[in-house]
């Protein structure tokens, strides 16, 4: 599996040999090593990756359908290192205005049999003033993938400061972004997903946009909005009518779950529950809001994809472009890479040429 002259770690040996060792230690503990090692990745020239894959959205073109999901990097340490892994798009983040430790650890737990993982970390963050200056060196050379900036209010802000976080986030950093994810649906910061409600989604929109008239004569940022999987179908359905009626550009469909039985996981620890648990869950979302905005409203897939057929199971249900995090905690780096390779695989198969034909053909 060629990586830019270098080679990706197999699947089979990371998963026999390194992952057994990895998981001996602190799951957070290994994080901070990881980023830490990935931060020091040398810059490179993109992967040039097969024509079939390339998916143009938001107006932008995208090298390949596959992103890393928020939570990874959420400081933006480790921009080249994804490049070179073969992801289309990163997304980073949760940036917050200002910097905070996030919650009390330990707050990250892994669950081995499950394919899974549970976290409380609460949008622990160097700040958006940090963020902002790492982005600008790397934009400073060429890059190949795209940048999601996925932007949170801080902890201790009131909720009448809320939408005020947020413009300060896209004042600052929206002209660095490909596009913005708006978070409005983490289960760790208390009250967030009560923005979820229409009025008050309209209420962040605007100020988001408004922080961009100073520089209108810059394009206006593409604005996309995470939301939860958690929500009642009527719900979806309300959200998926404001995004159209609001003009947002985008739904990243979906954020870690608080189900637990629901989902067949039983376990003491609170938090978000991501992994291959979420699998159906997140693309039932996917497919809800994929009819209920008739198509017409572009999505992110996120929840439980580790393998292709995962990733191809999310296009199919409506998902424009895909991602992951906790999958390649357990398949290993060359995940992207794998995944890009199945697809093409499986396009093939159906005789399809292209990401595009794939979307929504299960709804």
């Amino acid at each position: 599996m060629p990586l830019t002259g270098d080679k990706i770690v197999q699947p089979e040996i990371y998963q026999r040999l390194i992952r057994p060792i990895l998981f001996r230690f602190d799951a957070e503990a290994v994080h901070r090593l990881t980023l830490a090692i990935l931060s020091r990745w040398p810059a490179r020239q993109p992967i040039v990756d097969s024509p079939q894959l390339a998916v143009n959205l938001f107006g932008l073109r995208f090298a390949n359908p596959v992103g890393l999901a928020a939570g990874m990097d959420k400081d933006a340490r480790a921009i080249a290192a994804w490049q070179s892994l073969g992801f289309g798009f990163a997304e980073l983040g949760t940036i917050t205005p200002q910097a905070q430790p996030g919650n009390p650890r330990p707050r990250i737990c892994r669950l081995p049999n499950h394919g899974a993982m549970i976290n409380r970390l609460g949008f622990p963050s160097e700040g958006m003033e940090v963020v902002a200056r790492r982005i600008k060196a790397v934009r400073r050379r060429k890059l190949g993938m795209r940048l999601a900036l996925n932007f949170g209010p801080n902890k201790e802000t009131p909720p009448e400061k809320i939408a005020a976080d947020y413009a300060a986030l896209m004042a600052r950093c929206g002209s660095l972004a490909d596009f913005v994810v708006v978070n409005l649906s983490s289960p760790n910061t208390p009250g967030l997903r009560d923005w979820q409600a229409p009025e008050r989604i309209r209420t962040i929109v605007e100020a988001l946009r408004t922080a961009e008239l100073p520089e209108a004569l810059r394009p206006r940022t593409p604005l996309v909005m995470k939301i939860a999987p958690d929500l009642e179908l009527p719900v979806i359905d309300e959200i998926a009518a404001t995004a159209l009626g609001l003009k947002i550009d985008g739904i990243v469909a979906t954020n870690s779950t608080i189900k637990r039985a629901e989902v067949g996981v039983t376990s003491p620890y609170q938090g978000g529950l991501s992994g291959q648990p979420l699998t159906n869950l997140a693309r039932g979302l996917i497919a809800r809001v994929y009819r209920a905005t008739g198509g017409k409203l572009p999505i992110i897939g996120v929840g439980g994809i580790a393998s292709a057929e995962d990733a191809w199971g999310h296009i199919r249900a409506g998902a424009s472009l895909v991602e992951f995090y906790t999958g390649m905690i357990y398949q290993g780096p060359g995940l992207a890479a794998s995944i890009k390779m199945g697809l093409r695989q499986l396009l093939a198969r159906h005789g399809c040429r292209s990401i595009s034909e794939v979307v929504g053909a299960d709804v």
